[in-house]
């Protein structure tokens, strides 16, 4: 299987390579997720805004992170990771840029909320990267320092927010902040379809390729054999969240969450 296959090929430069790509997604998150604290100040001074015209930007772009975290899970099971994660980064890179030229309050909003959509996208890649990863026991401090790239992005928004809103303004601040996901989609060749994906479509080859091209940059053999796919499993529903046997565990996260 596949995970099996994982296993025997072990961690290695291919392991890291993919660490620092999509932890990279989560610098371009941050950016544009905190961006939002760093120009309201500003924007509520351009266009005149009252408090909840402000308050109102953020809940937007994380209704449009809800909303379309939903869409974009479902398309990813359908279509595969890989053509997801690319629509997420060029999404959010063209409204981020789009925003910096808003006309009004309303064009802001409503193009905040479809860079949070495109934003959350980038999930989709990097919850496949913390399995694969997770799969290498001696990983586990990889996935701890993923935190890193979020508080990174953060920082970094935070300071360039210092000199250039002072300078040469909020418009320029938000153009600054999408050259991390401009950056990211020059890199995106290197980030490979699920092989389970492909595995789960019956695309047995394009699983295999993928597979030695692990093996090859991590200087390691494949396993004996042929691939297979694991043995099927009841794919789990919504309400096995709120059954009996879950329902407390359900409650605990949600809240914490």
């Amino acid at each position: 299987t596949v995970e099996e296959a994982v296993e025997t090929i072990g961690f290695g430069r291919f392991h890291i390579l993919l660490f620092l790509i999509m932890g990279s997604t989560g610098v371009a998150e941050a950016m544009e997720i905190m961006l939002i604290a760093v120009v309201s100040p500003l924007i509520r001074c351009e266009w005149q805004l009252q408090d909840w015209q402000v308050a109102l930007v953020t809940t937007m772009v994380f209704l449009g992170y809800m909303v379309f975290s939903i869409v974009l899970g479902l398309l990813a099971d359908r279509y595969g990771r890989w053509k997801i994660l690319l629509l997420s980064f060029l999404w959010a890179a063209y409204f981020s840029l789009l925003t910096s030229f808003a006309p009004s309050y309303i064009w802001f909003v409503f193009l905040r909320a479809m860079v949070g959509g495109g934003v959350s996208g980038h999930a989709q890649g990097r919850e496949e990267n913390k399995q694969i990863m997770a799969m290498c026991s001696c990983s586990n401090p990889f996935l701890s320092l993923g935190k890193v790239f979020w508080l990174a992005g953060s920082l970094l928004i935070i300071g360039l927010a210092s000199v250039v809103n002072p300078t040469i303004g909020w418009r320029w601040l938000i153009r600054t902040a999408s050259i991390p996901g401009i950056l990211l989609i020059l890199v995106f060749k290197f980030i490979p379809e699920s092989a389970r994906y492909d595995m789960s479509t019956g695309n047995t080859g394009a699983a295999l390729a993928t597979l030695q091209r692990i093996a090859r940059m991590n200087g390691a053999a494949m396993p004996e054999g042929q691939l297979r796919e694991p043995a099927k499993e009841r794919r789990g529903r919504f309400k096995d969240l709120i059954h009996p046997k879950y329902r407390r565990t359900t409650l605990q996260i949600w809240i914490i969450w």
